[in-house]
């Protein structure tokens, strides 16, 4: 059956940008057959994974699974309505109160993904609203001031603010820059946002030493802490002190869908704001929650990775020994040694290429162009997987070694 399309539509540029789009490798969305972990299977292939964010693969373990199903017989497959018109589920409650313990605040809000929670935030901390009876709120004199290399949710969120006089942003981790802007924002209710690890490369901020210049200024700090969560803080892990200081941080995001490896996001912070955002953010109110079993072993998940620090431990481990071997061969990752592992991919037709071979080999491994990245500067951003085997990493560097030497990048050092 065909549909007819609307006259209208002429208006619209849509199929130019598709036919545009095809020629730098533009398709349908590849379709997954069960689940995405070490491997995935794609179209009727089964492929190494290089993927998945969900790096721990905690959903293959039974006790997980049977988490899951007990919850569905306990709470059922869905919230059946907003928190603010029919009440919070138990499984949110718990896992709200878990986050607190985690990260140390008064309140938590969950929502359906880390997107929602940003998109909240900016909602709740620029909104006037007024209820009638004196119960109002006005915080349209807002400021807030980004890391450049913040995630596209963030920028989405502020985008109706005006950039110079409501928006600020200063270069990537770099402290300096972000003092002399909020030097000139002395007074102003200005909240200061930042990743603690930024998804495309990798880097992780310098936490506590942006958390003293928001100190110092009295601006707010708002951390997206969607990459790190659960996985560094303890002094035995990398950046024990930059994880160490984000606890200084007003307000924390995370998501559920990384080191979790669920689906969801929640914002944590000082009691009067987080209530306030019941009503304030929106993304909670008007749209559904996680959930109910996906709520209650998000928290049951959180809970193992407490008490079993030897998954992370044991991950990070696999993550550093991976990251040597690439240097090996002659790819050295970024510097930063964040399980976010970015390896330069040439120019777009060289990573193109890359991706494509990956692919005919069995590998799928995710290259990020612009605008993720830099114009004409993409990466290799790869995931090691928990569940990887020797013969996937050693498939895998095997391959990256000689297709980097059809395509003149990298070379045995």
């Amino acid at each position: 059956m065909t549909t007819s399309v609307s006259a209208a539509l002429k208006h619209w540029p849509f199929a130019d940008f598709l036919a545009a789009g095809k020629g730098l490798g533009l398709t349908d969305p590849p379709v997954i057959d069960g689940p995405a972990g070490p491997t995935v299977v794609r179209d009727g292939r089964t492929l190494a994974n290089f993927a998945s964010i969900n790096f721990l693969n905690l959903q293959e373990r039974a006790d997980v699974q049977r988490h899951f199903l007990d919850g569905i017989a306990r709470y059922g497959l869905t919230t059946g309505g907003s928190r603010m018109t029919q009440g919070i589920c138990r499984p949110h409650l718990e896992l709200e109160r878990e986050l607190c313990a985690v990260t140390g605040k008064e309140r938590a809000i969950s929502f359906a993904s880390g997107l929602l929670a940003n998109l909240g935030f900016v909602h709740a901390m620029t909104h006037h609203m007024n209820l009638g009876q004196g119960w109002e709120i006005d915080n349209q004199d807002a400021v807030f001031v980004l890391d450049r290399d913040a995630h596209w949710s963030l920028w989405k969120a502020v985008e109706n603010l005006t950039y110079g006089r409501q928006l600020f942003a200063f270069r990537h981790n770099d402290p300096a820059d972000l003092n002399r802007i909020l030097s000139r924002l002395e007074g102003k209710k200005t909240v200061v946002v930042f990743e603690s690890v930024y998804s495309a490369d990798g880097t992780v901020a310098p936490i506590g030493t942006l958390l003293d210049l928001c100190e110092r200024h009295q601006a707010l700090s708002y951390v997206d802490d969607a990459n790190g969560f659960l996985l560094y803080g303890a002094e035995n892990r990398p950046f024990a002190a930059e994880f160490d200081a984000l606890r200084r941080a007003d307000f924390v995001m995370v998501s559920f869908s990384k080191a979790v490896g669920l689906e969801g996001g929640a914002i944590a912070g000082p009691a009067d704001p987080m209530l306030a955002f019941e009503l304030l953010s929106g993304t909670s109110m008007f749209t559904a929650a996680m959930q109910p079993p996906t709520a209650s072993t998000a928290t049951r998940i959180m809970r193992l990775l407490r008490t079993e620090p030897a998954i992370v431990d044991g991950y990070l481990r696999r993550v550093a020994v991976f990251r040597e071997r690439l240097a090996e061969i002659g790819f050295p990752p970024h510097s930063t040694p964040s399980y976010l592992i970015s390896v330069p991919a040439g120019d777009d037709t060289t990573a193109v290429e890359l991706k494509e071979s990956f692919l005919a080999r069995g590998y799928l491994v995710p290259v990020f162009f612009y605008p993720a990245v830099p114009r004409n500067k993409p990466l290799l951003r790869l995931i090691l997987n928990a569940g990887h085997t020797e013969e996937h990493l050693d498939g895998f560097l095997h391959t990256l070694a000689d297709l980097g030497e059809r395509v003149g990048l990298g070379g045995s050092r």
